[in-house]
């Protein structure tokens, strides 16, 4: 039982819903559409669950065996830092996933378009293994992208555009204009988590060599561009409900900025990186909250 408990704490449950929100977003506008599928939607989830847990497993992996998760490290303590999972373990497990991964992936894309849509299904294999190999490439090996503060572009690109495009395509078999600026505004935010977990963690970053944005930028730089980006959604998403306004009913994701505004002031007044990482589980749950209102309100 102590065993279960240790790898489901390194799966990080925390991070699992913010992976959705894209998905969920989609749904609704499938639904919308008269497309929506409940065991896509399922599978769908499914998939998108496992890529985050195989991303988390290979974080712990990478940054463990490449010691930059040690204790000048701000955040929660890690698997590999503490002992409590050796690297061989970590690494098998993370075979073991990528198994799961790949198979849900495929079951995915067979029941989204079967062998009616060839094209689409070899694009979306394609995808699915491009999920794969970034989920594992984040901090592990030599030219891991996360080292080179390349990680901000692949979560806007895989937690927005993919996730919310891509997953509405699986139950239209086409894109659609309404899908793009809520595509944006979720990759955004999604990149805004990540930049607030580099924020935090930039001095001990810094001393491991891990060269993320935050570290690249620096402190100062890294606050003007998080604080541009949370702007930039709540923009973009705002042009969003003007553009597909049809009721009021459409507008309840406006709520979601309260807490987003909040966050923008607790940032800016920020002295002490370290005071950061309560913000990471408010912005990742807003967006969540954002994606589900945006979409019940486009339904209703």
């Amino acid at each position: 039982m102590k065993n279960l408990s240790i790898w489901i704490s390194t799966m990080r449950l925390r991070t699992l819903p913010l992976s959705i929100s894209g998905i969920i977003l989609a749904s609704c506008f499938a639904e919308y559409n008269g497309y929506f599928d409940w065991l896509v939607c399922t599978l769908a989830i499914l998939t998108t669950l496992s890529f985050q847990i195989l991303s988390n497993l290979a974080n712990d992996y990478g940054d463990g065996i490449k010691g930059t998760d040690n204790n000048d490290r701000v955040g929660p303590d890690r698997a590999i830092q503490t002992g409590v999972i050796s690297p061989e373990e970590m690494f098998n497990a993370i075979k073991i996933n990528v198994l799961i991964s790949i198979g849900l992936a495929f079951f995915l894309i067979f029941t989204a378009f079967g062998v009616k849509y060839f094209f689409l299904t070899l694009i979306f294999f394609a995808l699915g293994i491009a999920s794969v190999a970034a989920a594992i490439r984040y901090t592990v090996g030599n030219n891991a992208y996360g080292y080179k503060g390349l990680g901000d572009i692949y979560v806007f690109v895989f937690f927005g555009l993919i996730s919310v495009i891509g997953c509405y395509v699986l139950y239209a078999k086409t894109i659609d204009h309404v899908v793009f600026l809520p595509a944006i505004t979720i990759g955004l935010l999604s990149a805004a988590v990540l930049n607030l977990n580099n924020m935090r963690d930039i001095e001990s970053d810094i001393k491991s060599d891990k060269i993320t944005l935050a570290v690249k930028l620096g402190v100062v730089n890294a606050k003007k561009y998080h604080i541009t980006i949370v702007c930039l959604a709540i923009v973009l998403s705002s042009l969003f409900g003007i553009l597909y306004f049809t009721s009021f009913w459409n507008l309840i994701f406006v709520v979601a900025y309260i807490p987003l505004i909040i966050h923008i002031k607790k940032v800016l007044k920020n002295s002490d990186s370290k005071l950061l990482d309560p913000e990471l589980k408010k912005v990742a749950l807003t967006t969540v909250a954002l994606a589900v209102l945006m979409g019940v309100g486009h339904i209703l």
